[in-house]
C-alpha cells in the first residue's frame, strides 16, 4: 500500500489546533468585536485557517472554516489585510469553484460573504479580489440559483465596480463588457428573479448599471434575440416582446426610485429615453380587452414592463426639480410623451363610478354606444399612474401646460377627478394634476372658466355621482364640491 501525501509539521499542529472544540470557540469569539479584535491582534488563527481551508475537506469543515473567517473579515483590518497576505482569494477560490463539480450553496453564500467583507476593506483588496474571480469565476457564481448568494455577489460587485477612484470605473467598464461582463449581470437577474431577492445590494448594483447609459437596453438585449428597438416594437409573427426577467430588471429600477427618490443622480438622458420606449412597446403588446383585477405585478411580462415603466417615468418626473437631477423631463416631452400618455387614457373606459353612474340612466338618456369598444385597465392602478405621469411631468412646466391644452387634455384630466375602485387614489392624483396645468397659465384658467360656462366641466357622469368641478378664480385651483 503506497503512503498517502507527506505532511509538514506545521500542517499536523494546525490540525490539532483547528479540531471541533477549537472551532466551536473561535466562531462563538468571532460573533463579537471585542473577540474578532483580541484574534486580529494575535495574528494566528487566520493565517492557519487559510492554508488549511482545501476543497477536499468535509463539508462540515468547510464550513466552519468559512464561517470563521467571514466573521474575522468584518470590519477588521488587520484581518481583512492578513487575508490578501496568506492567499486567501486563492485559498476561496479553490473551494466555491470546482469546475464541473457541483458546491454546495451554503459553501458558496458563506464564500461570496467572505469575500464581500474582504472587499470592503479599500481598493488593494478589491482590486485583487477582481483579479482572482473576474470574468469567470464571477460567472459562474451568479449561475447559483440562491438568494443570500447574489446578494452577497452583487456587494462584491457593487463595491468593485462603483466606489471612488480611477480602477473602479475602469472594473465598472469592464462588468458592462458586451463580452466579458453583461453576461455576469445577466446570470445575476437571471438567479434574483428566479430566486426572489430583491436585496438592497442588487438594487445599488442594478440601478448604478441601468441609469448610466447605454446599460437597459444592452442588458435587455441579453434575454432576447432581439434588439432593443426590435423588443419595443409591435410583436411579430407571436414572438413576445419581453420577458419575466426583463420585467423583473424594470420593477428592480422602480423599487429603487421609489424608495430612494433622492439617489438617482446618476441618471442619463438616455436611460430616461430607454424607458420611454419600453412604454411605447409594451402599450403596443398588451392585451387592453382583459381586465387586470391585481396590482404590480401581474406575472405578465408585458403588463408588468407598462407598468414599471410608468411607474419609473412618474418618479423621475417628480424629481427632476431638485439639484441632484439633470433635466430629464425635456427629453420625455420632446419625444412626446404627453400625446402618448393621453391617448392612453382617451382610449379607456370611464372610471368605475362613472361607469355605474352611466347604467343608472333610463334607457332613452343613455349614450349612444361608442363606436369601438373602450380600452380596459390592464392591471388594478393603470389609469392613476398615466394620469400620475401626467401631473408630474405638467408641474411648473409652461410648455407642458400648453401641449396639454393644445391637444384637447385639460377636460379629459377633469373627468379624471373622480374615485375609482379599480385606481387607488385616482381622484388626488387628478385633483393634483389638474392644478398643476392652471397654475399660472391664464389661458389654461380661461379655458376651464368657458368650459364651466358651457355645462362642459360639470359632465352628467360626474353630476350623476352628487359631485360639481368648482376653479377658485384666486388660486386657478380645481376642487371637487359636493352638491
Amino acid at each position: 500500500m503506497s503512503p498517502g501525501p507527506r505532511r509538514t509539521a506545521e500542517e499536523e499542529d494546525d490540525d490539532e489546533d483547528l479540531g471541533g472544540e477549537a472551532l466551536r470557540a473561535l466562531l462563538e469569539a468571532t460573533r463579537t468585536s471585542e473577540g474578532r479584535s483580541r484574534l486580529a491582534s494575535e495574528g494566528i488563527v487566520l493565517p492557519k485557517l487559510v492554508r488549511r481551508l482545501r476543497p477536499d475537506l468535509p463539508l462540515h469543515r468547510i464550513l466552519s472554516f468559512l464561517r470563521v473567517l467571514r466573521n474575522l473579515c468584518a470590519g477588521e483590518a488587520a484581518s481583512q489585510d492578513a487575508f490578501l497576505e496568506s492567499g486567501g482569494p486563492e485559498a476561496a477560490a479553490s473551494v466555491v469553484l470546482r469546475g464541473a463539480l457541483p458546491v454546495p450553496e451554503e459553501v458558496v453564500r458563506l464564500g461570496l460573504q467572505l469575500l464581500g467583507n474582504v472587499a470592503a476593506a479599500g481598493e488593494r483588496h478589491r482590486s485583487t479580489v477582481w483579479r482572482q474571480f473576474f470574468s469567470d469565476g464571477f460567472l459562474d457564481l451568479a449561475r447559483v440559483r440562491d438568494a443570500m448568494a447574489c446578494d452577497a455577489l452583487c456587494m462584491i460587485l457593487y463595491m468593485c465596480c462603483c466606489s471612488s477612484g480611477p480602477e473602479s470605473r475602469e472594473r465598472f467598464d469592464e462588468l458592462c463588457g458586451v463580452g466579458r461582463g453583461l453576461p455576469i449581470l445577466k446570470e445575476v437577474i437571471s438567479t434574483a428573479c428566479s430566486a426572489g431577492c430583491r436585496g438592497d445590494w442588487l438594487r445599488l448594483l442594478l440601478s448604478r448599471v441601468c441609469f448610466e447609459e447605454p446599460g437597459l437596453p444592452l442588458l435587455f438585449s441579453e434575454f432576447s434575440s432581439f434588439s432593443f428597438v426590435e423588443i419595443c416594437r409591435l410583436p411579430e409573427n407571436g414572438n413576445p416582446p419581453f420577458t419575466v426577467e426583463q420585467a423583473f430588471l424594470l420593477g428592480i429600477l422602480s423599487d429603487f426610485l421609489s424608495e430612494q427618490p433622492g439617489e438617482g443622480g446618476h441618471i442619463s438622458r438616455g436611460f430616461v429615453l430607454a424607458v420611454l420606449r419600453v412604454l411605447e412597446g409594451a402599450s403596443l403588446s398588451v392585451d387592453f380587452s382583459s381586465r387586470g383585477p391585481s396590482p404590480l405585478p401581474t406575472g405578465s411580462p408585458a403588463v408588468d414592463a407598462l407598468g414599471y415603466s410608468l411607474a419609473i417615468l412618474r418618479d423621475i418626473a417628480a424629481a427632476d426639480d431638485s439639484s441632484s437631477l439633470p433635466p430629464l423631463v425635456e427629453p420625455l416631452v420632446s419625444s412626446g410623451i404627453c400625446r402618448h400618455l393621453l391617448g392612453l387614457l382617451r382610449d379607456l373606459e370611464p372610471p368605475s363610478t362613472v361607469r355605474r353612474a352611466l347604467h343608472r340612466r333610463p334607457s332613452s338618456e343613455a349614450a349612444s354606444p361608442p363606436s369601438s369598444p373602450s380600452k380596459v385597465c390592464p392591471y388594478r392602478g393603470f389609469r392613476r399612474d398615466l394620469v400620475a405621469v401626467i401631473g408630474n411631468c405638467t408641474c411648473g412646466r409652461r410648455r407642458v401646460q400648453d401641449e396639454i391644452r393644445q391637444l384637447d387634455g385639460i377636460l379629459l384630466l377633469l373627468q379624471q377627478c373622480v374615485v375609482d375602485e379599480e385606481n387607488p387614489y385616482l381622484r388626488e392624483w387628478g385633483m393634483l394634476a389638474v392644478s398643476y396645468l392652471l397654475e399660472g397659465n391664464a389661458e389654461n384658467q380661461r379655458l376651464v372658466a368657458e368650459l364651466e360656462l358651457q355645462g362642459s366641466v360639470d359632465s352628467p357622469e360626474v353630476a350623476e355621482l352628487g359631485l360639481r368641478v368648482d376653479l377658485d378664480k384666486k388660486t386657478g385651483r380645481v376642487k371637487l364640491v359636493n352638491v
